[in-house]
C-alpha cells in the first residue's frame, strides 16, 4: 500500500473509531486486494447502522461529517491530502483532481436492510441508546463544537498561514462589500488583491493553500457530502442571480427565487433571507474563520460549514430566519420561532440538514433545501 491509500485508510478513522481496531485492520487488507472503497463501504454500512435504528429519512448532505481523523496528538497536512500542484491550474488539471477518487468498479457493494421505520420517539432513543456506534456518532452530532479525541487539527506550524489566508480574504470582502463577496469568485479575488494596496497580493503560499483546501478530499478530516462546485475558478454568472431587496443576499432565478417568495407569502414578512448564493471565495471564507475559531480543528470546523465546494449554496440552497432574531437564526433557538414553526405547518418544504441526519451534520432548521 502506497502513501497516499494508507492516508486514505486513515482518513476514515474517524468512522472507525466507532468500531474496533479489527475492523480496520481487517478494511486495511480488504484495500490492498481492491475489495474496499473507503467512499461506499462506510457509507453503506452506516446506513445499514441508521437503517437498522430506524433513521431513514435523512435529507441531502451539504457538509457531512462523520468525524475522520487521528488522535488530537496527530496534525493534519493539507499538502499530504491533494493531487494537485499548487500554482497555476490548467482547466484539464482542475477537471482531474475534482474527479472522485473511488472507482465503482472496485466497489464492494453492501446490501442495506428493509426495516420498518421508527416513527415513536421513544422507542427511537431506546434502540439508539443499544447502539454504541450509533449513539456516539449521535452524540458528535448533538454536541458539534465539543473537542473529540479522533478530530483532525491543522498542523501547528500552518495555523499563521491560516490566519494570515483568512486576514486576506477578509480584507477583499471589505474592499468589495459583502454583497458582492458572495458571488466574487477565485480569479477575482486574486485580482483585487493585485491591483489593490489595501488587500495586497495573495502569496504563493496563501494560493497553494487555497487550492489544496479547494482540492483536497474532505473525508480527509471527515465530510462526505458530494461535492457539488468542481471547478476552483467557476465562476456564478450576475445574469443568473437577483439581489433580495433588504437582505444583502443573492438568491438564483428560477426555483429558489420562487421557492422564498413563496415562503414569504405563506409565511410572513417577518420570514427573512439569512444567507443565498455563495460562491467558492465565499465559502472558503467562511470555512477558514471557523478554521481559526476552532484552533485549526478542521474536523470541528466541518461539523458547521461545509468545506469549499460542498456547499449547496453555492447551486441552490438558502437559509431562512426570523427578523431581529440576529445570530439565533443560525442556531437551535430558530427551531423555537413560530416561523419556523409555520414552515412546518406548510409541508412542502424541507430541511437539509435534520436532527438525526446520516451525514454527521449538525442540525441546521433554517437550510432550505431546494436541489
Amino acid at each position: 500500500m502506497d502513501r497516499r491509500a494508507l492516508l486514505k485508510a486513515l482518513s476514515v478513522s474517524g468512522f472507525m473509531v466507532l468500531g474496533s481496531g479489527s475492523v480496520m485492520r481487517q478494511l486495511m487488507q480488504m484495500q490492498e486486494n481492491k475489495l474496499w472503497s473507503p467512499t461506499a463501504a462506510l457509507q453503506g454500512q452506516l446506513s445499514g447502522r441508521f437503517l437498522a435504528t430506524g433513521l431513514e429519512d435523512f435529507g441531502q448532505p451539504d457538509a457531512v461529517d462523520l468525524q475522520s481523523p487521528l488522535s488530537s496528538s496527530v496534525t493534519f497536512d493539507l499538502a499530504q491530502q491533494t493531487s494537485v500542484e499548487p500554482k497555476e491550474l490548467t482547466p484539464e488539471a482542475q477537471t482531474s483532481a475534482a474527479k472522485p477518487t473511488t472507482n465503482s468498479a472496485e466497489v464492494a457493494q453492501v446490501d442495506l436492510p428493509s426495516l420498518p421505520k421508527v416513527t415513536n420517539t421513544a422507542e427511537l432513543e431506546q434502540r439508539i441508546a443499544k447502539d454504541p456506534e450509533v449513539h456516539a456518532y449521535l452524540q458528535k452530532i448533538r454536541n458539534f463544537e465539543a473537542v473529540y479525541d479522533d478530530d483532525n487539527f491543522l498542523a501547528a506550524e500552518r495555523m499563521p498561514l491560516l490566519r494570515d489566508t483568512l486576514k486576506r480574504l477578509e480584507r477583499v470582502q471589505r474592499t468589495v462589500g459583502h454583497g458582492n463577496f458572495n458571488l466574487l469568485s477565485f480569479d477575482q479575488a486574486l485580482k483585487y488583491g493585485r491591483n489593490f494596496s489595501q488587500v495586497g497580493e495573495f502569496s504563493r503560499e496563501e494560493q497553494a493553500f487555497l487550492e489544496e483546501l479547494f482540492f483536497a478530499n474532505a473525508q480527509n478530516y471527515g465530510f462526505f457530502g458530494d461535492k457539488v462546485t468542481t471547478g476552483l475558478t467557476e465562476r456564478i454568472p450576475e445574469s443568473d442571480v437577483d439581489k433580495m431587496p433588504g437582505t444583502g443576499h443573492y438568491l438564483y432565478k428560477g426555483k429558489p427565487q420562487s421557492l422564498y417568495a413563496t415562503l414569504r407569502r405563506d409565511v410572513g414578512d417577518s420570514l427573512i433571507l439569512t444567507s443565498g448564493v455563495r460562491s467558492v471565495v465565499k465559502q472558503m471564507h467562511l470555512f477558514l474563520s471557523k478554521a481559526v475559531q476552532s484552533e485549526g480543528n478542521l474536523s470541528k470546523a466541518s461539523r458547521s460549514l461545509a468545506p469549499p465546494g460542498y456547499s449547496y449554496h453555492g447551486i441552490g440552497d438558502f437559509d431562512v430566519g426570523r427578523v431581529g432574531f440576529g445570530y439565533r437564526n443560525f442556531t437551535a433557538d430558530f427551531a423555537q420561532t413560530d416561523e419556523y414553526k409555520r414552515l412546518q405547518d406548510l409541508g412542502y418544504i424541507s430541511i437539509r440538514y435534520t436532527s438525526n441526519n446520516r451525514f454527521g451534520v449538525r442540525y441546521e432548521p433554517w437550510h432550505i433545501q431546494v436541489v
